[in-house]
């Protein structure tokens, strides 16, 4: 394999300096899981987009049961990426922070980016 280091050495002052950092990154898989669901994904872009969206709605947008919405929403919403409030008989959600928002943006992005450099070649 040419993708693996043939010997065994490491930079002892980058390994120093980048070490502490390395738990930094504790929780975030959780986050990236919950959105590697593509209908989790629709649905926090779709949130991205407004500042809160009916159960309803987003069932609609989507193209999906309001029970399969539901289901997916109350996902998000105990992975702290969504929050919901209850006005009579309707629950509206929203994203839970803007970095929920930034997150999804970049993914978007990097996505529209991908499929154009697939199409270019």
């Amino acid at each position: 394999m040419d993708d693996i280091c043939e010997i065994q050495c490491y930079d002892e002052e980058k390994v120093s300096r980048l070490k502490p950092y390395a738990t930094e990154s504790e929780g975030v898989a959780k986050i990236f899981k919950a959105l590697a669901d593509d209908t989790r994904a629709k649905i926090i872009h779709i949130l991205s987009m407004e500042d809160e969206l009916c159960v309803c709605d987003v069932a609609a947008i989507i193209g999906s049961s309001i029970a399969n919405t539901s289901h997916h929403l109350r996902l998000l919403r105990n992975m702290g990426l969504a929050k919901y409030r209850k006005e009579g008989k309707l629950v509206f959600y929203s994203l839970d922070d803007d970095h929920v928002r930034h997150l999804i943006s970049a993914g978007v992005e990097h996505a529209k980016e991908q499929r154009s450099t697939v199409r270019a070649t």
